[in-house]
């Protein structure tokens, strides 16, 4: 499906330096049109972006056919102008055949090529009636969703800002930061009401959610505080003297979030909800035909956790979703999925996080820090704790192995032996004696079995 954008110079651009932003090598970018379109224009954008604060003057190769850049990154990008090309044999004289195995090629009147390269991205600039605009067509996957990403960077104020990548989720957003501007998510869902809603109720409330700068609710784009780089996880990997100050603060900042009143739009987490979601376990981890898991694990949430009310939970709490701000609130990110939950279900996802080590005598330190604060009797709270833990557990062992066979994204089969552990010693609390049992013959991730998930396919 073609995509048409009527943009301006500062749309023109901004386009260049989103596809900078996502693009990897080896890469060609063919950039048709006739003289005068635009076509420098873009490619000077992209390779500025590219090199950032080391930017070049980025003249147009019209007289010498090709320039080649280096980015801080290390790649090497290729602009070519094919216009005074005579002979497709030049290229190979060039050295632009061999870039396009490795480098970033930006390629200028591509129809002079003699063939064009597998997976190759034609971007089509043309005139338009109005001599300020241009018709920008283009047709590659993603080609939409990279134009109405431009196009709300540049409504909401900041077409000149640099785009970098920053690391997504498990999820199909995806997250971009304009230097000095702030962060900008991508939702393909359309699906950003319950993060704004979420947003509005922790900062009523003096919790560090991000600002929102600028939005796209239908469209699904919103431009965020920059909360910065410090997230809790790198943090106590560079610095685990600050170990128990960060944990302090984490298990504090769920004490302050559940003194306050469940809102009535969030979602309640009950048992019956706990059991469908372990069931992802039985749907996808080999060795797991169990049909009565999500049963047994409603009755015992129902057993366990009946005694206290459900608190807000902000659900993927842990040490990546957590920014250090030193004397400031702790920064919040990725709640859009709060429920209405037993008080320990936030509390076990920052103790028990599939992604990093926690040790288990910081575990019990906190866990009894949280008691003291609270007030809530020890002995069914560590029970509804170790359900919720091992709940938990199988349901990361099926998203895991979810993303793997469903979605190729087999990186995160190498967190299942944590998770594995967590399971194991949630397990042994006694009050999970008919789960224990239940899962007695399930095999462990280990090597062999990690394999076959990551060689599975639909």
């Amino acid at each position: 499906m073609n995509t048409r954008l009527i943009a301006t110079e500062t749309l023109t651009a901004a386009l260049a330096r989103m596809l900078a932003a996502q693009i990897a090598p080896p890469a060609a970018i063919l950039l048709d049109g006739p003289v005068g379109a635009g076509k420098t224009h873009f490619a000077r954008a992209f390779i500025r972006a590219r090199q950032g604060d080391a930017a070049e003057d980025v003249p147009s190769p019209t007289f010498t056919l090709v320039q080649t850049y280096d980015d801080p990154m290390g790649t090497q990008i290729w602009h070519a102008d094919l216009y005074r090309l005579t002979d497709p044999s030049e290229l190979t004289e060039l050295g632009l055949d061999e870039a396009m195995e490795d480098a970033i090629c930006l390629i200028e009147w591509p129809e002079r090529l003699e063939r064009v390269p597998p997976g190759a991205i034609t971007i089509a600039i043309g005139a338009d009636p109005d001599p300020d605009l241009r018709r920008i067509d283009m047709a590659f996957p993603g080609a939409d969703r990279l134009a109405a990403r431009a196009t709300f960077v540049v409504a909401a104020g900041h077409g000149d800002a640099r785009v970098l990548p920053l690391a997504g989720d498990a999820s199909a957003r995806r997250y971009f930061r304009l230097p000095r501007v702030g962060v900008l998510m991508d939702d393909p869902s359309g699906s950003v009401g319950p993060f704004l809603t979420m947003t509005d109720w922790l900062r009523g409330r003096g919790f560090g959610a991000p600002r929102v700068l600028a939005q796209d609710a239908d469209q699904g784009f919103l431009l965020l505080e920059d909360l910065g780089d410090d997230l809790v996880a790198r943090v106590l990997a560079d610095r685990p003297d600050l170990g128990q100050q960060i944990h302090d603060r984490i298990t504090d900042l769920l004490v302050d979030l559940h003194r306050q009143r469940v809102p009535a739009f969030v979602a309640p987490l009950d048992g019956p909800a706990m059991g469908d979601l372990a069931a992802l376990f039985v749907d996808y981890y080999p060795g797991a035909d169990l049909p009565d898991l999500a049963t047994l694990i409603a009755d015992l949430h129902d057993r366990l956790c009946g005694d206290l009310s459900p608190a807000i939970s902000l659900r993927d709490f842990h040490a990546e979703n957590l920014v250090w701000r030193g004397d400031a609130p702790l920064g919040l990110l990725d709640y859009q999925d709060a429920v209405a939950a037993h008080p320990a279900y936030d509390l076990v996802s920052a103790l028990q996080d599939a992604r990093r080590d926690v040790d288990p005598a910081t575990e019990q330190a906190q866990i009894a820090r949280y008691l003291a604060a609270t007030g809530l009797a020890e002995v069914p709270f560590r029970a509804a704790y170790a359900l919720i833990g091992a709940q938990r557990a199988l349901r990361i062992l099926g998203v895991f192995a979810r993303l793997a066979i469903r979605d190729g994204k087999p990186r995160y089969l190498a967190f299942m032996p944590r998770v594995w552990a967590h399971l194991q010693r949630d397990l042994a609390h006694p009050a999970l004696a008919p789960l224990r049992a239940m899962l007695a013959n399930v095999p462990a991730p280990d090597a062999a079995l990690r394999e076959r998930i990551a060689r599975c396919r639909p």
